[in-house]
């Protein structure tokens, strides 16, 4: 009986951190494709990808996960850029991209 209890608390545990990293991209992505429609640029791949997370202290002084995504853009068709948009939790901590969204984002979604 302990060990049913202790495999539902690891499976529900599981289970909100994988739904919280799929929220968390999911944000990355709105966040990402609105600097490039506001750039005047193009979205590459229409995807972000995770490159890193760490436990961080929020404003309130409660522990959250801190998520960096990567994703990619092009000014001109022919080249490739890099843009970075940080997350923790839900909210918008870090960002670079576009350099003409860059006012935008920060206007639209404070850091």
């Amino acid at each position: 009986m302990p060990t049913l209890l202790i495999l539902m608390i690891v499976g529900a545990a599981a289970f909100f951190f994988f739904s919280s990293a799929r929220g968390a991209a999911e944000r990355a992505a709105e966040i990402g494709r609105d600097a490039c429609q506001a750039a005047g640029v193009q979205w590459l791949d229409e995807s972000v990808h995770a490159i890193g997370m760490r436990l961080r202290r929020s404003e309130g002084g409660w522990l959250a996960i801190e998520r960096s995504f990567r994703f990619e853009y092009s000014d001109d068709g022919q080249n490739r850029r890099i843009g970075r948009v940080v997350l923790l939790g839900q909210k918008l901590v870090g960002f670079s991209g576009p350099s003409r969204a860059a006012q935008e984002i920060v206007r639209v979604f404070p850091v």
